[in-house]
């Protein structure tokens, strides 16, 4: 029986050779200029290719570096592109493998949250599932060794998402990672004028004004801005770009976005 889950996407979203993705996810983060805030308890960041997105995403990973030695547990959240369900799946696998290695899953937090409602297993949601596993590298990368809670989100209230987190929330050795891409195969402008608008209302955590054509994570988004509202968060955007400024056309671009919240 199976207990690991091997990476459905490298090779295609990121090098499948560990020596030539330690080199591409470090160019990225050596990029990002250094921050003087604190580090933040969540990030939003995008989950495309990495030649597209790798540079956004870095610059929320940059944010964490000080907390190498402190973080211990992430709780990662992304939308559900291949298989249709209602609510959280969680994956009961007992690690998720990257070219770096293997990812072991807490267990313990797994436990904990599976007598909520709106959790279920469902393999099948993360098996060839993208979302999650983009991020998996620039966290083994930045935070070196951690447990992972891994939860593909299918159609889910923000209310229904924001109880799991909560229920995860924890103290400083937990980050909360929520996985999104902006609009999608709009011309450059009209998706700069969209993200901007996306944008102002994730810092304000106005969960009510993101639909599904601003970011295919809106359900995880959401969740995350519901509790944020909850727990007196504020949001920052540290980066906003599309596909047109880092690597594709600009006929249709794809918008990428990263946000902080402490």
């Amino acid at each position: 029986m199976q207990t690991v889950r091997t990476p459905a996407v490298a090779g295609l979203f990121y090098p499948a050779d560990a020596t030539e993705l330690h080199a591409q996810v470090r160019h990225f983060l050596s990029q990002v200029e250094p921050s003087a805030e604190p580090p933040p308890k969540a990030i939003i960041a995008p989950h495309a290719g990495y030649i597209y997105s790798g540079p956004v995403a870095a610059s929320a990973y940059a944010r964490l570096r000080a907390v190498r030695e402190v973080v211990t547990r992430i709780v990662l959240l992304g939308p559900s592109h291949r298989v249709g369900f209602r609510g959280l799946a969680v994956s009961g696998m007992k690690a998720f493998a990257t070219p770096f290695g293997q990812i072991p899953v807490d267990q313990d937090a797994v436990e904990q949250i599976r007598g909520l409602p709106e959790v279920g297993f469902l393999e099948q949601a993360h098996a060839q599932e993208h979302s999650l596993e983009v991020h998996l590298p620039f966290l083994q990368e930045v935070l070196g060794e951690f447990k992972l809670v891994p939860l593909v989100v299918g159609d889910a209230r923000p209310a229904e998402v924001g109880a799991v987190l909560e229920a995860l929330w924890g103290g400083p050795e937990t980050l909360i990672v929520i996985s999104s891409d902006l609009s999608h195969y709009q011309d450059y402008q009209t998706a700069r004028n969209l993200d901007s608008a996306t944008s102002r209302a994730i810092e304000a955590l106005r969960y009510e004004d993101i639909g599904y054509d601003q970011a295919c994570g809106r359900n995880p988004v959401n969740g995350l801005l519901w509790v944020a509202r909850r727990k007196g968060l504020r949001g920052e955007t540290i980066d906003l770009r599309n596909s047109g400024d880092t690597a594709g056309s600009r006929d249709q671009v794809v918008g990428y976005g990263a946000y902080v919240f402490h």
